[in-house]
């Protein structure tokens, strides 16, 4: 994870902060534009979304696995009786506790 800070001037919207970004940052500048996501504080924004003081602009990149679709492999791999919140049963307790 790399942070960056940047002084805005009042109106700055999340293009030009893209657009320092690139100029400053070799991760970001070599990948193309169209991956990315942008949030502000964790919610999805636009590229014409204005900035505020103290904003923090996220760059969200997309998802390799569906999760829903990962953890449903791994389930299947490690089988039923490894897994879940009562895999590991005391000697002698109650099914399901």
């Amino acid at each position: 994870m790399q942070l960056l800070a940047w002084q805005a001037n009042e109106g700055a919207t999340v293009a030009q902060a893209l657009a320092f970004l690139r100029m400053h940052s070799t991760i970001f500048a070599s990948q193309p534009e169209e991956l990315w996501q942008t949030a502000v504080w964790g919610k999805p924004v636009e590229l014409q979304q204005v900035l505020q003081a103290g904003d923090r602009l996220e760059l969200l990149r997309p998802l390799r696995v569906d999760p829903k679709v990962a953890r449903r492999e791994r389930f299947q791999r490690q089988g039923a009786k490894t897994a879940g919140l009562f895999a590991k049963r005391r000697v002698g307790a109650k099914p399901g506790y």
